[in-house]
């Protein structure tokens, strides 16, 4: 009897866990929404002008700033979106 129940009660208990990750995890347009909404309120980075691209939780930005200064807070910005788990600074300096 235990045979035939033990195969049922570890796919339950792999699907179960399959869905609480799937819950914690943050859907990629989320993580979109959440660094644009960063970067648009920052007054330093000005952030209406940025190429902004989430794939897998990966933040590719891409835009222009007038100083250095500007440049790595955008970086430090788009990492405070939760479930952002690399982010790729493509941001030029032009002033």
């Amino acid at each position: 009897m235990i045979r035939r129940i033990l195969p049922f009660l570890l796919a339950l208990i792999l699907s179960l866990g399959v869905v609480q990750a799937q819950k914690n995890a943050q859907s990629d347009d989320s993580i979109y929404d959440q660094v644009r909404r960063i970067l648009a309120n920052d007054p330093d980075v000005k952030g209406g002008a940025f190429d902004v691209e989430v794939k897998a939780g990966v933040v590719t930005v891409k835009g222009k700033v007038a100083n250095e200064r500007a440049r790595l807070k955008v970086d430090k910005l788009c990492k405070k979106a939760k479930g952002v788990t690399e982010v790729k600074n493509l941001v030029k300096v032009e002033p």
